[in-house]
């Protein structure tokens, strides 16, 4: 696959993300017009709460999904607060859930906290709406708990299950996608894969489809089963994927 070949196929599995503290109302104009680009559409645009319903009316028509954050960045263990932010923004028009699982809990050994958190979550999610969970594979680092947390996710009933918020000092990497990949081929139903923070170049992204294409077979990625999560990657794939 050329550079350009892989940057379009790539743009289409982007969640074109601003989670940063400065985002404005024109910001918000602003990553939704980036949504659409000359290489196509991205799959969605990922913003904080308050910003869902602007993005609901500036992505109607399109077929962009708006995805929000729940518990983020620091993954808590209070179940309610956690089950109403994913309630009320689904009120608001969120199409995705992307919820940070309490890992600190699971790292104390207290994986019925996790549980109970993601499955109040789960059970606020109306048919059509994507739930992903956020393992914050670089704070567990430890492969055994990371494999443990993507099977806590799937049991509970995640749509995808994501590495990491990008707030913290390690976010995706391959062995831990690897990990997830490998418990998404062994469960018994489809759920998809979000890799997620520090991945900027066409080289980041291509290493994790080349993954992904190995373990799950190279027709497997697709906008309902692979996702990016990206705020500075987008530039990168439309650089590469230009006309020579």
């Amino acid at each position: 696959m050329t550079p350009a070949e892989h940057a379009r196929r790539a743009v289409a599995l982007v969640d074109l993300t601003d989670l940063s503290n400065g985002l404005d109302e024109p910001g918000v104009e602003r990553l939704c017009a980036r949504a659409m680009t000359p290489l196509g559409p991205v799959a969605a645009v990922c913003l904080w709460a308050g910003f869902v319903p602007q993005a609901r009316r500036l992505l109607k028509g399109t077929g962009i999904r708006v995805a929000t954050v729940v518990n983020f960045p620091g993954g808590g263990d209070d179940v309610i607060r956690a089950a109403d932010e994913a309630r009320y923004a689904l009120l608001d028009g969120a199409d995705e859930i992307d919820v940070v699982m309490p890992w600190r809990a699971l790292k104390d050994r207290h994986a019925e906290v996790v549980g109970a958190l993601l499955g109040a979550v789960k059970a606020v999610m109306p048919p059509g709406r994507t739930l992903k969970v956020i393992l914050e594979t670089g704070e567990l680092a430890h492969p055994d708990l990371v494999r443990q947390a993507a099977r806590i996710a799937i049991g509970t009933g995640a749509d995808f299950i994501k590495t990491s918020t990008g707030k913290t000092a390690v976010s995706a990497t391959p062995e831990a996608v690897r990990i997830m990949l490998e418990e998404i081929r062994a469960a018994n139903r489809p759920v998809g894969i979000k890799p997620s923070g520090g991945i900027r170049t066409l080289a980041d992204s291509a290493a994790y489809l080349d993954l992904a294409d190995a373990i799950m077979g190279p027709d497997w990625a697709s906008p309902d089963t692979f996702r990016f999560g990206a705020s500075g990657l987008l530039d990168a794939l439309l650089e590469a994927g230009e006309p020579a």
